[in-house]
């Protein structure tokens, strides 16, 4: 095979890692963000608002939206999802594959566990400063409506419980218009904090647990059920460790106006208004619903992301993946 030949091989799998993870990412929404609204309620939740009243749990706060606001309620926030989910999961997979291929040991072309970690940590920063951070602002502010239209909150309309955000694009332009372009960044290394972390360790348990099971077995490609499992197991890992960052960055980006003060500073003040507010466990408002999330939504976006990899390289005329060396 000529250079020319690799080269352009190279090209269609890096197309394919984009489209791919493209799919992935936009199956993941459609089936899990119910749960990822439920997270953002909860960790939205303050006592002094209800005081005396104990925080409800995951399933309370789901059915106080339906009974509240409906069942499309749980879907508030979607449309930013979408339009950013698939740029997101196809920049994570194509990143992480093309970081991961910067890192083969010369001498037998393995990739050991710690450079996997950190393609996934890279991976992770990356898809969080090109799309994740933006589209997070938006959808948090949709999904924080209702509480500020309920409660005369800053979001609400000024002639009344009018929504302010309609949707996502017309969300992002009022955005953009009245705080600045830069306010869709704003958070953004506490998300990219959290992206990395959770990359790093997701697609390191996936890629150990997925070569360890091609070898058990002596095969190249993994049954469907078996890539669903391992993703679960993969996307439960990260949100235990980042959760306290994930809660901020929440508190941080629903905030309105423009602030002097930097994201730094501001992160830090939420952060001990958090710890006064009911201490540690303040850092893990939402995490079942999380985990539940992210846990959940790896078990859809794997084998998903497998399948349509598969199916193109076969379209592509390309020699499918091997096993990962051991």
């Amino acid at each position: 095979m000529t250079s020319t030949d690799k080269n352009a091989n190279q090209a269609k799998k890096r197309t394919i890692d984009l489209l791919a993870g493209g799919c992935a990412g936009l199956f993941e929404a459609l089936c899990c963000h119910p749960l990822d609204t439920i997270k953002v309620r909860m960790q939205l939740y303050k006592k002094s608002s209800y005081p005396g009243v104990k925080p409800p749990g995951l399933v309370k706060t789901g059915v106080n939206i339906f009974k509240d606001e409906g069942f499309l309620a749980l879907y508030k926030g979607l449309g930013a999802v979408c339009l950013g989910i698939v740029p997101k999961m196809a920049i994570r997979f194509s990143s992480f594959e093309f970081y991961r291929s910067l890192m083969p040991k010369k001498d037998s072309g393995h990739v050991s566990g710690l450079a996997t970690f950190f393609s996934g940590v890279l991976a992770g920063v990356t898809e969080a400063c090109a799309v994740v951070n933006p589209m997070e602002v938006v959808k948090i502010r949709l999904q924080a409506q209702h509480n500020a239209l309920k409660h005369g909150g800053s979001v609400a309309s000024t002639t009344g419980a009018v929504p302010k955000y309609r949707n996502a694009i017309q969300a992002g332009y009022t955005i953009v218009k009245e705080e600045g372009f830069k306010t869709l960044y704003r958070g953004v290394a506490l998300t990219a904090g959290r992206q990395a972390i959770n990359q790093g360790a997701n697609f390191t348990t996936y890629t150990y647990l997925k070569g360890k099971l091609q070898h058990s077995q002596n095969r190249d490609h993994l049954p469907t059920y078996q890539t669903a499992i391992i993703g679960f197991i993969s996307g439960a890992i990260g949100p235990f460790c980042n959760n306290p960052l994930d809660t901020i960055k929440t508190r941080l980006q629903k905030e309105t106006g423009i602030f002097k003060e930097s994201n730094f500073s501001r992160g830090m003040r939420i952060g001990r208004a958090l710890f006064k507010e009911s201490g540690v466990s303040a850092f893990y408002k939402g995490i079942i619903p999380r985990v539940a999330r992210v846990a959940s939504g790896q078990c859809i976006v794997f084998p998903v992301y497998e399948f349509f990899k598969v199916q193109m390289y076969d379209f592509a005329g390309l020699e499918r993946p091997k096993r990962l060396k051991a």
